[in-house]
């Protein structure tokens, strides 16, 4: 039982159908019964009668009370609907109203931007602590005091989301008691740092990330977080390969080359390890190998035979396991996001049509009596039986026939609040494949992929010049014919200014015709609305400007033409082999954002425990006993009459703050010349130190591996569903949509001028004059055209889910078979499971449940 119908007191039961056929029957027969069934069970439009009745009157107390449960029940299936869409596991839903409140006090963007906002307040305090920025430096009771109001304001966030989720599902929550128990230490640290008033090695504040990725907004690094660890398995196998490969090599190494005394790089077996662990990032190659190759020209083979196995085969081998891993991940990630939103659908659609019998019966229990009583003595005088009873009308109401749409208008009224109440209907006659006035499971499981429309009324017009006079026409639709060819594409596209000054005004004259041209044959609102033509506009705007500041004796900057050239991706776009790589890499976008910010993570952490370990290291003519000391030398000498400085730069590649962290870690990422830095620390710490970088080193190679695996899935996946839906474009999913590569998808729907009129009568009654005065908008511009009705196109861009739902749409249907079967039998179980287990109860003591899918 879920929260809503605790508040009700009431059980699941059948939603209330209408009868068309019997209608009026009905109104002649019941009008106390079809008003309060109006009123109480959130039901059908098409019956309202305002009369009031002894029979209802009495019950408006009972009804304002099935009102309020109503709203409640729509409130919880638009929670399960949001949970579905973030993945949130259904563990974590509210239990009670008390829970309620604090989980909409939670969910909400207020909260989630102070979430954000202190982590980010966390993670900068790294600049003001020691080792600190030197024009952020801030005094030790300041940053303390700062950092110990951050964490009581977490504090704070955790203890709402206690209330929420209760105290058992709270210490079930893994990623929730991780950021507590860092939160606990983080204090203890604090409070320990404010006292003594100094600063101790604190390498655990490298854990305040964890605060970032806890955010709301941070799922998308969540998600690559997840897959950095379930890719760890065969990533791990693949690198205990290559290391093993690298310790039998160190080890033919160090008796191959350690007797010559001028080798400096396998007089070691630590030192042969290491060599070739850099050799494996190409870093220190060729200047390993000469001095043995100095004394030997066979010794090639052994380092030719070492590269071949490990960088060239073991390195690319791991590529392709981590990519097959990943794409696996995907598309199981794909069929569970899947599911848990079918689920989610399944738990909003069975409270919305829960309880509607109930209050019903509860409502009109007394009318339908009484008028029972009159249909049989009116069939006993009449000597028929055509007369029908309302119980057998009762009955066959009682059978589910889906969502109405005055529950799905309460239902979005929390879902997407800020959506009008036009798109509200039309999502609604999206949803509805069978055009009726209700919505089925299975029109309600195409939810996710139709709220997403953004509606607009079609224009009556395909052109701005369609009703100008015959030969005007001819020439806008001439000049539109040209604007939108190839060749005046590649004609326009492929020509830009290069050099010389004088063709400024020629071209700037050019591409000021192709504005006009285009704004002529497209219409400004069409030309307006694409992206490429706004770019050309600002170019050609900004380069004429630069031609008046060239009048009036001013600097130009028609330097501005120097953006012409990107128009030239246009000219790719028009190929479709290049459009699928354009494709591609717009979708992988928001994506890699998700991965360099993860990527920024790993380096904040490094970074901590960097300043922690070698701050202070690496300084001008440091590292003297070191084989780089040459890249850290800072000499001055006089040569003749001037001074010769000869610097090192290096040192400049230090941890004495986190900025020159972040610069450090960037270069030992790329990897050229790193071991430079490596050995440096190492000479003024310890040889441990190299661990430090090792690891570093590896982690960056997962965290890149995984990008470039991702790249790869992208695009094979772009490549595969080209391949596949070849001959088969057009149709997505169940949804009747009109789709294509550079519109997106499409839903057309139909409205006509009698429903909008009955639909703005209906939110009049209720109060809502904003919804009102839209809707009469549109009424009023269907008078002006002398339409009867009115065309909406919905559109929104095509995302991955799109495609694969259509790459994938065979296995869908197993994949629903399958959950269909466990999910009965978890019902199954769930019936089975109170009566094996608890002792029989009193009839009046319900049992408490869940959601019954």
């Amino acid at each position: 039982m879920t929260w809503a119908q605790k508040q009700s007191g009431q059980l699941h039961s059948s939603p209330l159908r209408t009868s068309p056929s019997n209608l009026e029957l009905r109104r002649h027969f019941l009008p106390e019964a079809v008003a309060v069934c109006q009123s109480v069970d959130g039901g059908n439009y098409d019956f309202v009668d305002d009369t009031p009745s002894p029979a209802a009157v009495d019950c408006l107390p009972r009804q304002s009370c099935a009102r309020h449960n109503w709203e409640m029940n729509y409130q919880e299936a638009a929670i399960y609907l949001q949970e579905g869409e973030n993945n949130d596991k259904f563990f974590t839903h509210p239990k009670d109203v008390k829970a309620l409140a604090a989980y909409l006090f939670v969910h909400n963007h207020l909260f989630y931007l102070m979430e954000l906002v202190t982590a980010l307040l966390l993670l900068l305090l790294s600049l003001c602590e020691a080792p600190a920025v030197p024009m952020l430096r801030l005094g030790i009771y300041i940053h303390a005091t700062l950092e110990l109001l951050a964490l009581g304001v977490v504090v704070f966030e955790l203890a709402m989301k206690m209330r929420w989720l209760g105290f058992h599902t709270y210490i079930r929550h893994k990623r929730t008691m991780v950021k507590s128990c860092v939160l606990v230490l983080q204090f203890v640290e604090a409070i320990v740092v404010l006292v003594r008033q100094t600063s101790h090695v604190r390498i655990t504040r490298a854990l305040r990330c964890i605060f970032l990725v806890d955010c709301r907004y941070c799922g998308a690094v969540r998600r690559n977080l997840r897959q950095i660890f379930q890719s760890l398995p065969p990533f791990i196998d693949i690198l205990l390969l290559l290391f093993f490969f690298m310790v039998i090599f160190a080890i033919l190494g160090f008796y191959l080359f350690s007797p010559n005394k001028s080798d400096p790089y396998f007089n070691t077996l630590e030192n042969s390890l290491m060599n070739l662990f850099v050799l494996l990032t190409t870093a220190n190659f060729p200047d390993v190998m000469m001095p043995s190759y100095a004394r030997s020209r066979w010794s090639c083979v052994f380092f030719i035979v070492y590269l071949s196995i490990e960088l060239y085969f073991i390195m690319n081998l791991l590529l392709a396991v981590v990519f097959d891993t990943f794409n696996d991940i995907e598309k199981k990630k794909f069929r569970s996001l899947l599911l848990h939103k079918r689920s989610a659908i399944q738990h909003a659609y069975h409270l919305l049509v829960s309880k509607q019998v109930y209050g019903f019966v509860c409502a009109s229990v007394c009318a339908c009596v009484c008028v029972c009583v009159c249909v049989c003595v009116l069939r006993y005088m009449c000597r028929t039986s055509n007369v029908p009873c309302p119980c057998e009308e009762i009955a066959s109401i009682a059978t589910p026939s889906g969502i109405s749409f005055k529950q799905f208008d309460g239902l979005m009224r929390f879902y997407r609040p800020r959506m009008s109440s036009r798109d509200r209907y039309l999502t609604f006659k999206a949803l509805s494949q069978s055009h009726t006035l209700s919505v089925s499971l299975e029109d309600m499981y195409n939810f996710y992929e139709v709220v997403g429309l953004k509606w607009k009324a079609k224009k009556n017009r395909e052109h701005w010049f369609d009703d100008l006079p015959r030969t005007a026409f001819l020439i806008f639709k001439g000049i539109n014919m040209l604007v939108n060819s190839r060749a005046f594409q590649y004609t326009m596209y492929g020509i830009f200014s290069r050099e010389v000054p004088w063709s400024y005004i020629v071209f700037l004259t050019i591409y000021g015709v192709e504005v006009l041209l285009k704004i002529t044959g497209l219409g400004p609102i069409e030309y307006l609305s694409s992206g490429w033509n706004l770019f050309d506009f600002s170019v050609t705007l900004f380069a004429f400007l630069g031609l008046l500041e060239l009048a009036f004796d001013k600097e130009p900057f028609y330097f501005i033409v120097v953006l012409r050239p990107l128009q030239l991706l246009r000219l790719f776009k028009l190929k479709k082999r290049y459009r699928n790589v354009l494709d591609t890499m717009f979708e992988l976008l928001p994506r890699m954002a998700s991965l360099g910010l993860t990527l920024l993570i790993f380096y904040y952490c490094f970074a901590i425990i960097g300043m922690e370990f070698f701050s202070g290291k690496l300084y001008p003519n440091c590292c003297n006993t070191s084989t780089v000391a040459d890249a850290y030398r800072w000499v001055n000498h006089t040569v003749g009459n001037r001074t010769v400085v000869e610097e090192g730069y290096y040192y400049l590649n230090n941890f004495d703050n986190v900025l020159n962290s972040f610069v450090t870690l960037f270069e030992l990422t790329v990897v050229n010349d790193w071991y430079i830095i490596m050995e440096g620390v190492t000479s003024e710490t310890s040889h441990w130190s190299r661990l430090y970088f090792m690891i570093f080193y590896i982690v960056t190679m997962v965290v890149m591996t995984i990008i470039v695996a991702f790249i790869l899935e992208a695009f094979v996946f772009r490549m595969n569903y080209t391949r596949k839906n070849r001959d088969s474009e057009g149709q997505l999913a169940t949804v009747s949509f009109l789709y294509s590569e550079d519109t997106g998808i499409v839903l057309e729907r139909e409205v006509s001028k009698e429903e909008l009129t009955a639909l703005a009568e209906l939110y009049g009654r209720n109060g809502a004059a904003s919804s009102v005065g839209e809707l009469l908008k549109a009424v009023s511009q269907m008078d002006r055209h002398r339409q009867t009705s009115m065309l909406f196109l919905g559109r929104r861009s095509t995302t991955k889910s799109d495609l694969s739902r259509k790459m994938y749409e065979e296995e869908i249907q197993e994949w629903y078979e399958e959950h269909s079967r466990k999910e009965e039998r978890r019902r199954l179980w769930q019936d089975d499971a109170p009566v094996l287990s608890q002792p029989a109860r009193p009839p009046s003591l319900r049992q408490r449940s869940q959601t019954v899918i």
